[in-house]
């Protein structure tokens, strides 16, 4: 069964940071982009970044700057690292391990982490 385990977020200060872990311990992780995802509140779920197994990230334009992805894929997690953290980061966080194996998607998430920035 695949799992992807999400820690951090929790209550934090605008202009502070947090640290999001996500571990995928069952699937050959090196293969798969790995991915951060976001959804507040009455919103649409959107991409905050996203890793590919050789390193080659991307950002959506509202964290570039601040938010940092990272892996590493003898410990099979990925990282993202929020900084100068924001009211409008506020929402529910999500891994994701994604990978096209013949044509077809394949792709899994974690649970969901909260992350709320408030004063």
């Amino acid at each position: 069964q695949v799992q992807l385990v999400e820690s951090g977020g929790g209550l934090v200060q605008p202009g502070e940071s947090s640290r999001l872990s996500c571990a995928a311990p069952t699937i050959t992780f090196s293969i798969y982009t790995m991915g951060w995802y976001r959804q507040a509140p009455g919103k649409q779920r959107e991409l905050v970044a996203a890793i590919t197994g050789g390193g080659s990230t991307n950002y959506a334009d509202s964290v570039k700057g601040r938010f940092t992805i990272s892996r590493d894929n003898a410990k099979k997690t990925v990282h993202l690292q929020m900084n100068s953290l924001k009211s409008e980061d506020t929402a529910v966080y999500y891994c994701n391990a994604d990978r096209v194996d013949f044509g077809q998607r394949i792709t899994y998430w974690g649970q969901g982490t909260q992350v709320t920035v408030s004063s």
